[in-house]
């Protein structure tokens, strides 16, 4: 969310910024939360035992942590380092960033309109926040479908809302990845993976749909979709084709996603 709120909940990502170091552990401010302290135990900053810390984290580093528990009466927010893979970090440093971004667009927002920004947030954004989940999101959806927005909400500051997404949000799409292992022992093996491949590509029905080589046995796939749910059946579809096709051909095959 775009506006400071009270604690986070267990087990969500937050970003953090590192503020002090100490052999027992890391003291950190939650970007998101006011900069509200937490604490990353050195049991908790990496797997395995941990010699030097500083080795892995550092004083002034960005880092995405998972919370393990939230005591609110007294303001301790206890955080794991360890417990968040590299994808889960991109994808939720990419949503911290959007996010930065589209509170400056609704500043551009309460610019035009010559009201201030908490008036923005009164008058329409926490409406929004909570239709859209996410103030990046809002802006992405009016740019991609503008009449839902419009049947939405009314007001003369929808048209200076509209505008300003338009003027500095590209249409909204997600992609996608994970990796294809395919063996076949058979003579003419090489035939089978590339016909295999070509099946998966004609399940996409038309998606956008990438494969690269990344060194026998495995192959990049990566899905371009409008949605998340849509690049996952394409996914869906692309490897259950090729992995079936190599499996009838007396091969393997079988597919990797990081993080999952």
């Amino acid at each position: 969310m775009s506006r400071a709120r009270g604690f986070p909940e267990d087990s969500e990502l937050v970003v953090c910024t590192v503020q002090s170091v100490k052999n027992f552990g890391a003291f950190v401010t939650l970007d998101e939360y006011d900069d509200k302290e937490g604490f990353v135990h050195v049991r908790d900053v990496a797997t395995g035992w941990v010699k030097y810390i500083r080795d892995f984290i550092r004083e002034g580093q960005k880092i995405v942590c998972k919370v393990l528990g939230v005591d609110s009466s007294k303001g301790h927010i206890d955080l794991s380092l360890k417990s968040v893979n590299e994808h889960q970090k991109r994808e939720k440093v990419q949503q911290w960033k959007n996010e930065k971004k589209a509170e400056k667009l609704l500043e551009i927002v309460s610019e035009r309109m010559k009201i201030s920004v908490d008036d923005a947030y009164t008058k329409f954004g926490n409406s929004v926040l909570e239709y859209y989940e996410t103030l990046y999101g809002a802006f992405e959806s009016v740019v991609a479908a503008p009449d839902e927005f419009k049947e939405e909400f009314k007001g003369d500051w929808t048209v200076i809302f509209i505008e300003v997404a338009n003027e500095n949000v590209a249409a909204p799409y997600v992609q996608i990845d994970g990796v294809l292992e395919l063996r076949s022992d058979a003579p003419d093996g090489v035939d089978i993976i590339k016909s295999a491949i070509r099946k998966g590509i004609a399940a996409a029905d038309g998606a956008d749909v990438k494969v690269q080589y990344l060194g026998a046995p495995r192959y990049r796939v990566a899905i371009t979709a409008d949605e998340y749910k849509d690049a996952e059946d394409v996914m869906k579809r692309v490897s259950s084709a090729t992995i079936e096709h190599m499996v009838a051909a007396g091969g393997e095959g079988a597919l990797k996603r990081e993080g999952k």
